[in-house]
């Protein structure tokens, strides 16, 4: 057989890949999804290998959460602008180039800046900071998309005003999608998380209605979905393969946890719009070995298994020290490309001492599309779920 050679295109791309920044995007179908709060838990990851990580601008909205999350990640003070006689703060960019920090992370990316700015919107702001040699983590919900943004209007009858251009979403290394279900949302804003108490009433009479958020929420899931895809076409032409019809594959990461029937259920829902095959896929650790395992997991388990079997999953169950090591040489073998994750809400001591699954996969599969679906509480379960 003769010798496969990259094309020149595909050299320069590996050079050019080698050097620049990387840019990690989180999309969310709406506020409250816990883009935010998925961010800063990775920082704090990164941090925790050696990386110097700052916080350039994350917006609490006054979330307990969220500014838990932040902990001691260093924050580059924000700079004040004087404007029409108010005082208003914006991401000092000038601080973060001082500092050269390895990652920035960057909250609400589609924010207009105050006129007189350098730049007009924070994008372009991540941009100079990505051409300056800084990686940049942000975030971004999925009516933001200027693409998109004539179907978010006709669902949801409001009209975006802020927007940001599709060509910066193909800019970024990985998307992830970070989900919540429908019911969730809406009790999220009724308890006050996501909105303050005066303005609840009317987001769950407006953007907030059942239909407009499941239909957000198929468009985040189509979004990042179809970057992948992109992605995965650009790099077989700059290589010079021929394009390959890759039939759609979901893996569930499922576990013992018992809020784990949640992600199973999204999967089962994401493989029916696909039409795709779809395996709930269980990493069983020397911790969760028969014998091992505690007996309220054992149940958990057994019964999140029936769950998938009933909705017609393939179930596998796979043995590995990690449960980032078993997914990820499942998702490799078997062609992976839509992969739904579970994020409990662990400590951020736990996930520096034991990391991220979610980290993991993401450095080792890069032609997969990514969501992941929060958990609301914590569980004891050392399932394989790993957020």
């Amino acid at each position: 057989m003769p010798e496969h050679r990259p094309t020149a295109d595909g050299l320069l791309a590996r050079l050019e890949e080698r050097d620049r920044a990387r840019l990690r995007i989180y999309i969310g179908a709406a506020p409250g999804v816990g883009k935010t709060y998925e961010m800063l838990a990775e920082a704090h990851i990164l941090r925790a290998r050696g990386l110097d990580v700052v916080v350039g601008y994350v917006e609490t909205y006054g979330r307990r959460d969220t500014e838990r999350q932040i902990g001691d990640l260093e924050i580059v003070p924000r700079r004040t602008v004087a404007y029409r006689g108010v005082t208003l703060e914006e991401m000092d960019v000038d601080a973060i180039l001082a500092r050269k920090p390895h990652v920035a992370v960057v909250d609400e990316l589609a924010h207009t800046n105050v006129p007189g700015s350098r730049h007009a919107r924070r994008y372009e702001d991540v941009l100079e900071l990505l051409g300056a040699g800084i990686h940049v983590m942000t975030a971004v919900n999925i009516q933001h998309l200027e693409t998109l943004n004539d179907a978010v209007a006709r669902v949801t009858g409001v009209r975006v005003r802020e927007t940001v251009p599709d060509t910066f979403i193909e800019r970024a290394d990985e998307v992830i999608n970070v989900d919540a279900t429908v019911g969730e949302l809406r009790s999220r804003l009724r308890e006050g998380k996501i909105y303050r108490p005066e303005k609840v009433e009317q987001a769950l009479a407006n953007f907030f209605r059942k239909g407009n958020l499941s239909t957000l929420r198929e468009l985040a899931l189509r979004a990042v979905a179809d970057e992948v895809g992109q992605k995965a076409a650009s790099y077989r032409q700059r290589e010079g393969l021929e394009p390959a019809l890759i039939p759609e594959r979901v893996m569930v990461c499922m576990s013992s946890n018992v809020l784990a029937p949640r992600v199973i259920r999204t999967g089962a829902r994401i493989a029916g719009r696909l039409g795709a095959r779809w395996y709930a896929v269980y990493v069983e650790t020397p911790q969760e070995r028969p014998g091992r395992i505690r007996p309220e997991d054992d149940d958990a388990l057994r019964q999140n298994i029936a769950l998938a079997e009933s909705l017609g999953a393939t179930v596998v169950r796979v043995k590995a020290d990690r449960p980032a090591e078993g997914l990820i040489a499942f998702a490799q073998r078997e062609g992976i490309t839509h992969v739904i994750f579970g994020q409990s809400a662990r400590s951020r001591w736990e996930l520096l001492w034991r990391g991220s699954t979610i980290d993991k996969f993401l450095r080792s599969v890069r032609d997969a599309a990514i969501q992941v679906v929060p958990f609301d509480q914590p569980s004891s379960a050392t399932g394989s779920t790993g957020g």
